[in-house]
């Protein structure tokens, strides 16, 4: 049996979106949406402004921006940048800007995190069907084949070009769709859009804060059920969470294996966490971070942030999967369980003195 969890991490409470009026302000923000399929998920952006011709372009330019860079990044488009690289026989490959930068990025992350962040793992995944939605259970001898493809140690980048080791496969899934948010962020920006909401297929990313100088106020989803286990306030941040819940399947055997795999043993991350909530001002940090502090465990995690949390400016909720919740201390003020929830006991994590 198969049951695919599809991405939803962060709900927006619809009452945070029932903007018509701004106080102290002059004239009215409107909110204009549009709602688009793009990077295998759903989108839909939500700016506010008063002129809605200024604000249906910058929809159409960042929409724009996230297709372009769709195109750039597909490890299954023929065309894109990323297949080329997969398929360059072991030759330097000549990429975009764009994709040179983000690769660049892949592989600092992967290293600041051990290997816990791994672009090159998309072998692997394959074997374990999440790519495809074909879902298997590998050999342990074929999952130890395949480890030896993976190693983003031997991705060379030399400015433009790439060099990628054949039968190796880059694949920019956990830091492609904050990458892009960001983009489109900067589209949205340059409009001069100041108060805008894009949920880009769960990782949400606010531009500003709401019309009324306010907080947004997000629900963050349940890893345990439907419904949310609390709420985060939030202006000009970026929220992402990852969890095995997301996505999985329930092998013959009747364990269920989630799609987030361990780089170290190349197979699901079982370690005790529910989920991680990433809040931070790069939607490609919180992309990067959320799914290899996942892999690291509470307490690797933990260690990591209070290690590079001044470097990498950034706080987390973590909830295990005995309904603790641990959240660092410069958000303790801004998140609040839900009503039903409030047996989930809360830690603050506090940063080395």
């Amino acid at each position: 049996m198969i049951a695919i969890n599809r991405r939803l991490c962060v709900w927006i409470l619809s009452l945070s979106l029932i903007l018509t009026s701004c106080a102290g302000r002059k004239g009215r923000e409107e909110a204009y949406s549009s709602s688009f399929f793009a990077m295998d998920t759903y989108m839909t952006f939500t700016v506010y402004d008063e002129d809605a011709k200024k604000a249906q372009s910058a929809l159409r330019q960042a929409k724009e921006e996230i297709g372009r860079l769709e195109a750039l990044w597909s490890v299954t488009d023929e065309d894109s940048d990323i297949y080329a690289v997969n398929h360059g026989g072991g030759r330097p490959v000549t990429v975009q800007e764009e994709t040179a930068q983000i690769i660049q990025f892949a592989l600092e992350m992967a290293e600041k995190t051990d290997g816990a962040l791994e672009p090159t793992l998309y072998p692997v995944l394959t074997a374990w069907g999440f790519t495809k939605e074909e879902n298997q259970i590998p050999s342990l001898e074929q999952i130890d084949r395949l480890l030896e493809r993976v190693g983003y140690e031997r991705v060379l980048v030399a400015g433009d070009q790439i060099t990628l080791e054949e039968g190796m496969m880059l694949d920019l899934g956990a830091v492609g769709k904050g990458s892009a948010g960001d983009r489109a962020v900067q589209v949205i920006e340059k409009a001069g859009i100041t108060s805008a909401l894009l949920d880009i297929g769960g990782n949400i990313q606010a531009v500003g804060g709401k019309p009324d100088g306010s907080d947004w106020r997000l629900g963050l989803r349940s890893p345990f059920g439907e419904g949310i286990f609390g709420t985060l306030q939030i202006s000009d941040r970026s929220v992402v969470t990852s969890g095995n819940y997301e996505r999985y399947f329930i092998g013959e055997d009747g364990v269920r294996y989630g799609h987030i795999i361990d780089p170290a043993t190349g197979c699901p991350v079982n370690n005790g966490l529910a989920s991680v909530t990433v809040i931070a001002k790069e939607g490609r940090l919180c992309d990067a971070l959320s799914t290899s502090l996942f892999v690291m465990g509470l307490e690797d995690a933990v260690s990591y942030w209070k290690e590079h949390q001044e470097e990498q400016i950034f706080d987390v909720i973590f909830v295990t999967e005995d309904q603790k919740v641990y959240l660092t201390e410069r958000i303790k003020d801004r998140f609040n369980l839900q009503k039903d929830c409030r047996e989930m006991k809360i830690h603050v994590i506090e940063a080395e003195k």
